[in-house]
């Protein structure tokens, strides 16, 4: 299982899939927050002002969410169908690679901080130092910061996938909001597979 590309990177069944434990037993969490105008005539809420919606694609055996993965809305036939769909520049390097491990600091502008203590301070740290990347795709471990005059420089354990320790480094340089220094990167070995599914590679 490790270290193998799929065989048809082309196909549904190469990117739907969890790229952890390659279990294709997925669900999609949509969370919706919507303003409707009211109809006086008839008391349907129509017309929407203003929408949000968010879709997270989770995997029931393991758990985590697959930032390889989107739900796309459209409409089909005057109705509106969803599909999920492998996001292009993440999927194949996740699905196939292995998780790297690496010991980086990142250095920000204090100001990019929204909180560095408390209960929200480690996903703060985090997104300061990689945006999205930092709190949907990687596994990041804040081990401490120092504030450094009008900088906070955060020291940090990143997991992330990738197929080769090239593509780790560059995945993260073009992820992070700062100055980064990597210390240390490795190859670790890939989870187990989910019990039940087959082994696409």
């Amino acid at each position: 299982m490790e270290g193998s590309a799929p065989d048809s990177v082309g196909t549904a069944a190469s990117w739907l899939r969890c790229y952890r434990c390659w279990s294709q037993n997925l669900e999609v969490q949509v969370h919706y927050e919507g303003i409707l105008k009211v109809d006086p005539g008839s008391g349907d809420a129509v017309d929407p002002v203003e929408e949000v919606q968010e879709a997270v694609v989770q995997c029931l055996d393991c758990l985590h969410d697959q930032p390889h993965l989107n739900l796309q809305f459209f409409e089909e036939d005057g109705r509106r169908v969803s599909r999920v769909e492998a996001v292009d520049d993440r999927w194949e390097r996740m699905v196939a690679g292995t998780p790297w491990v690496a010991s980086c600091t990142v250095t920000v502008d204090a100001d990019q901080v929204e909180s560095c203590s408390g209960p929200d301070a480690a996903e703060s740290l985090a997104y300061a130092a990689f945006g999205d990347h930092g709190t949907r795709e990687f596994f990041t471990h804040v081990r401490f910061h120092k504030h450094d005059s009008e900088e906070i420089v955060i020291h940090m354990l990143v997991e992330l996938y990738a197929r080769s320790g090239e593509e780790a480094t560059e995945v993260m340089e073009n992820a992070a909001r700062g100055v980064l220094a990597i210390t240390s990167l490795a190859e670790e070995s890939r989870p187990p597979a989910s019990k039940g599914t087959d082994d696409p590679h």
